[in-house]
């Protein structure tokens, strides 16, 4: 990403590079840096076994031919010792000479701050636990990434598409990626999807969004997963695949809008307070799951949220998934269920407190 993130707290942005033409096969950093102590194990190797140098010796001499500083040899070499250096000399030049092409293109083309850069990335994303995964930076993704951003939410987007990941790190705002395909599991495994909490998959081909739900539900069993789906058709195939939640976004705002006709008070109601610059009202859910351990068991009359907080318990999700909308004072917080919690930020703050202090 841009630079590291949010999760991170690094500050340090990262300049975008563009990757010079030449395949890093041919020049590669690693593969220079075997080279130079090959070619030094051969220079110690030789005048250790050709002039009966000691080790020292031996690498101070390959050392001062293979610099061609010019200093005395360590002893007069015999005619066998000048042949060998004389062929070692040449061959040093074709070794230098790649050498330095590696040094040339790792640095002034920048390759080398990119790999800086994408290790620095990788080390961020291995230090994650609890995140969400994003697969696809496109329209949908860009919109949920900058909710992440705002509510500091732990994310890490997946996406192959250059100009995006162009855009990911030139962004402002701190963001970890992946750049590969979402559908391969090496990508999935590489945004650390087995201490991951959620994915959502919001790449635009319902068939892709399969692919990748199917295969995220086979390395992490108890991932939370969203997906985006366009065809209708599409939903019960996600929902086998292995999906918790499938949104299709072209029906909810079909919704939305004949729901702006006949309720528009009420629409624009839950719209403002959903809106996180024009209003400081949330939403939280207080799980069973997530709920400190003394929470668990006991009814909302016990768990005394409104007294304590000034939040008001709207909802209530029983075991079978079922909402129920102002839940009476025995609704049990048992395994499955969950309270929603509706509040301003300072209610909201003092709840989260309320319970670490339960």
């Amino acid at each position: 990403m841009a630079f590291l993130n949010r999760v991170a707290g690094n500050t340090n942005k990262w300049i975008p590079w563009r990757l010079n033409p030449i395949p890093g096969t041919i020049l590669d950093f690693n593969l220079a840096i075997a080279i130079f102590f090959i070619d030094l194990l051969v220079g110690i190797t030789g005048f250790m076994w050709l002039e009966q140098f000691e080790f020292i010796d031996a690498l101070y001499q390959t050392v001062i031919t293979i610099s061609t500083v010019g200093f005395t040899e360590v002893k007069k070499l015999d005619d066998t010792g000048k042949i060998f250096v004389s062929v070692y000399i040449l061959f040093n030049i074709g070794v230098f000479a790649y050498i330095l092409s590696v040094i040339s293109y790792y640095v002034i083309q920048g390759e080398i701050f990119k790999t800086m850069h994408l290790n620095q990335v990788k080390n961020a994303i291995e230090q994650l636990s609890n995140h969400v995964i994003v697969c696809g930076f496109g329209k949908y993704g860009k919109e949920i990434t900058q909710h992440f951003l705002q509510q500091k939410i732990p994310f890490v987007i997946i996406d192959i598409n250059p100009d995006r990941i162009a855009a990911i790190q030139g962004a402002e705002q701190n963001i970890l990626y992946v750049e590969d395909d979402a559908t391969h599991d090496e990508a999935l495994v590489a945004a650390g999807i087995t201490r991951a909490r959620s994915l959502i998959a919001a790449l635009p081909e319902d068939s892709d969004n399969v692919f990748i739900v199917l295969t995220a539900r086979q390395l992490n069993p108890q991932l939370d997963i969203i997906s985006r789906a366009k065809d209708p058709k599409s939903q019960k195939k996600l929902m086998l695949a292995g999906a918790n939640h499938v949104v299709m976004p072209e029906q909810i705002g079909g919704f939305y809008m004949a729901t702006l006709v006949s309720k528009p008070g009420a629409v624009e109601f839950f719209s403002f307070i959903t809106t996180e610059h024009s209003s400081d009202i949330g939403f939280e859910e207080l799980s069973y799951e997530n709920a400190p351990a003394k929470c668990r068991g006991l009814t909302l009359s016990e768990l005394k949220i409104r007294p304590s907080t000034g939040a008001n318990v709207i909802g209530f999700r029983d075991a079978t998934g079922y909402y129920h909308i102002n839940p009476s004072a025995d609704a049990t917080l048992l395994p499955n269920t969950s309270f929603i919690v509706l509040g301003d930020k300072r209610q909201l703050n003092k709840l989260k407190e309320y319970l670490r202090e339960f």
